[in-house]
């Protein structure tokens, strides 16, 4: 997958299908809108566009409470390439490019540097300043313009529509299997090793502690999990919270890799959360705290064998 920064190299998709959007977390919905994309591409023989932006628009308009994000750029960028996407735009969000009227955007943008043969969107789109554009007014432009539009239908899942709030509300809940079935695959962060207080060492069970995590942590309690260093994938169990025995005050992501041995200290580790499998509790001893640990460890294997 060809990855572009901005406009300037923008003749390398002329003529291309293009779905535009933030694709936060690249969910189910997201999926079958690129699924939708790539037929249409096959279809015109062009290749497959996503345009997206980088940051997410929110912390632009309001850097006060954006939104917490469901994957870095690194992150979409990997699972727009897996579900067949030919070539991202990555757009560098500025108040100059959000003050665009829907107008200008489609003329500027889809018409004038992309010169988009046609274009696949879901059925809430919003573009130009304060959101004014809609599917609507898509529709209009595209047939003035000549250009082939579809709009994909939202997916469901158990009678939810799949969106990236709802996810939000998962993961903050720390209901990660119902937050891994609307995404379509395992819920990931990635952050840098740092040292932290070693009670884990300590205790027979080492944790890499996560520092610059840049996307949403789930809620507290200990999940079943992998994390993959440089070299592979490791079956992992993840604490996040307070370490409440200690009485800790600061809230850490601490992850206990399984059958690993090594050191990983100033190394990203990325991180999927597959299944919460208790609450954070506090232990009246040391003893009950390992007990606890090792009954962990055997329900991380079990879940993990069963997959997400």
């Amino acid at each position: 997958m060809r990855i572009l920064n901005g406009l300037s190299e923008s003749s390398a998709v002329h003529g291309g299908a293009i779905a535009i959007g933030n694709f936060d977390g690249v969910h189910r919905g997201h999926q079958q809108m690129i699924k939708v994309l790539r037929s249409c591409a096959d279809r015109f023989d062009v290749p497959a566009v996503v345009f997206t932006f980088d940051p997410h628009p929110i912390s632009i308009l309001r850097p006060e409470a954006p939104p917490p994000s469901l994957s870095n750029l690194d992150r979409k960028l990997e699972l727009l390439s897996h579900y067949g996407v030919d070539t991202v735009v990555v757009m560098p969000t500025s108040r100059e490019l959000l003050d665009l009227s829907p107008q200008q955007f489609f003329m500027e943008i889809v018409v004038g540097h992309l010169r988009a043969s046609g274009l696949v969107e879901g059925p809430n789109f919003r573009f130009g300043r304060a959101r004014s554009g809609d599917v609507q007014t898509l529709e209009r432009l595209c047939e003035e313009q000549g250009l082939h539009l579809e709009i994909v239908e939202p997916i469901t899942v158990q009678g939810k529509l799949v969106s990236s709030s709802w996810i939000r509300k998962q993961i903050v809940e720390g209901k990660m299997a119902a937050a891994c079935e609307m995404l379509g695959h395992p819920y990931q962060l990635s952050g840098t090793v740092v040292a932290g207080a070693e009670r884990g060492r300590s205790l027979g069970f080492p944790t890499a502690n996560l520092d610059q995590v840049l996307t949403m942590i789930p809620g507290d309690g200990v999940y079943a999990g992998r994390a993959r260093t440089s070299d592979d994938w490791f079956t992992a169990a993840i604490s996040v919270g307070t370490n409440p025995t200690f009485g800790a005050g600061s809230r850490t992501t601490e992850v206990h890799l399984l059958d690993f041995d090594g050191d990983l200290y100033g190394r990203t580790l990325q991180v999927e959360f597959h299944q919460r499998i208790r609450d954070m509790q506090s232990f009246a001893s040391v003893e009950l705290l390992i007990s606890q640990l090792q009954d962990d460890i055997h329900c991380v294997r079990q879940v993990m064998r069963n997959g997400c």
